[in-house]
């Protein structure tokens, strides 16, 4: 049986849906740094991205620090960041496929280093409070809801068509190389100093990539064709979807990943601190275990030559609920933290594989709407699961919050596969 096609599709679409074997440049793992442009791009992206990780992991312990250990106040606080990717992406995409990529990211990096100097100033000063971290999550979700869908779509245009594959897994390698270093960096800076200077370090690291924006060569792009003004646009981009079985699929798949099983942050900070009783180096020590199998699955990722086909997408998915409950089960910490490195590797391959095998299987003209629908369904079902996962941690236990979310993340990807089983039938050849 295949999913690569749907009998109501074009036939255009069709072509751009089959498992295509990119051309492979020279280069091998790290083939598209020979575009000029990713060079810098991803140079950039990486310095910001350590910034990211301290942020995340300060942010959640000064909420378990400011609300007294409330793991829902946690969960709050991380539904609110990402509620704004579910209620504006679809729009956000509209505005990607339309304007320049390049601006949009300036506007959007500008906006989101604001706030984060904003809360690292409260919490230096000593005035922050749950109900100001909540607000400042909220806009802080705002600036990353109409910067994500314009910097998936905006690395094909600084890697080129050819090195897409390889730049998708490179993307995740620098993230989570970021994330190795991010989490252990935050925990020293939280213990000697406190969670604001780990916060105002992600406003200053924004400066990198804003500046990698700023000297990146235009006339070495590879701009997409840009959709003209016109009405229904986002009505367009949810009917290529719902045309296109195999990527509605991978979208169905993986927003029952990113809403149950992707609370990592939040599941690590309650495992350490009330779990394990532990303090925030310990915390973070668990944020870089997690970074290490992250890394090698990212890398492993970079090699990828063609299209990931939808079934690979389901049976890394099912693997990744497995390994969540296996971790969620580990007796002691040191168990705890040899499961992570395993749970890391899982994880990047599973995301991976749908970020690939919705980018390469995408019209172009389409691909910033197609990718804010898919983020909007990876994390904008946060807000739903976050709180969930929060309150189970808090009436069960923390372990439950991965015990929980990896349960529902499998049944909810066989539960698509299910629900999708006629229309991948009529696809067959």
């Amino acid at each position: 049986m295949t999913v690569d096609a749907d009998p109501t599709t074009t036939q255009a679409e069709r072509a751009v849906a089959r498992p295509q074997v990119i051309r492979r440049p020279r280069g091998g793992m790290f083939a598209a740094l020979v575009e000029r442009n990713y060079r810098i791009y991803v140079a950039g992206s990486f310095v910001s991205n350590i910034g990211t990780w301290m942020q995340r992991v300060a942010q959640d312990w000064l909420v378990l620090e400011l609300s007294g250990g409330s793991a829902l106040a946690v969960g709050i606080t991380t539904g609110l960041q990402f509620l704004p990717m579910l209620l504006l992406s679809p729009y956000a995409g509209v505005i990607a496929d339309r304007f320049n990529k390049r601006q949009i990211l300036k506007i959007t990096q500008s906006w989101l280093a604001l706030w984060a100097a904003v809360l690292g100033v409260l919490a230096i000063t000593g005035v922050a409070t749950t109900e100001q971290v909540y607000v400042i999550a909220f806009a802080f979700g705002l600036g990353t809801a109409f910067d994500n869908p314009a910097r998936q779509s905006f690395v094909s245009e600084v890697a080129g068509l050819d090195h897409l594959p390889n730049a998708i897994g490179l993307n995740s390698a620098t993230f989570h190389a970021a994330r190795i270093v991010g989490p252990a960096v935050a925990g020293l800076v939280i213990a000697q100093v406190g969670s604001g200077w780990a916060i105002l370090s992600n406003a200053v690291s924004y400066l990198a990539f804003i500046i990698a924006l700023v000297i990146i060569d235009g006339r070495l792009l590879h701009p997409a064709p840009r959709s003209p003004r016109a009405k229904r646009q986002l009505r367009e981009g949810l009917a290529y979807v719902h045309r296109r079985t195999d990527i509605l699929l991978v979208m169905c798949v993986m927003f029952f990943v990113g809403t149950f099983g992707l609370n990592f942050q939040m599941t690590t900070a309650l495992m350490a601190q009330q779990q394990f009783h532990l303090n925030a180096e310990a915390y973070g020590i668990l944020g870089t275990l997690l970074a290490v199998g992250s890394l090698a699955g990212a890398l492993i990722a970079a090699r990828r030559r063609s299209r990931p086909r939808p079934q690979f997408v389901v049976g890394m998915a099912v693997a990744f609920g497995l390994v969540e409950i296996a971790t969620g089960l580990a007796p002691s910490y040191q168990a705890y933290g040899a499961a992570l490195p395993i749970m890391g590797f899982v994880t990047l391959l599973t995301m991976t594989a749908g970020n690939a095998s919705i980018q390469l299987g995408v019209d172009p003209r389409l691909r910033g709407r197609v990718m804010a629908l898919y983020i909007m369904l990876l994390m904008g079902g946060t807000p739903i699961g976050a709180p969930i996962l929060g309150w189970l941690g808090e009436a069960m236990g923390p372990r439950w919050t991965l015990i929980g979310g990896g349960a529902v993340t499998v049944l909810g990807v066989l539960a698509s596969v299910l629900m999708l089983r006629g229309r991948l039938r009529s696809g067959e050849s």
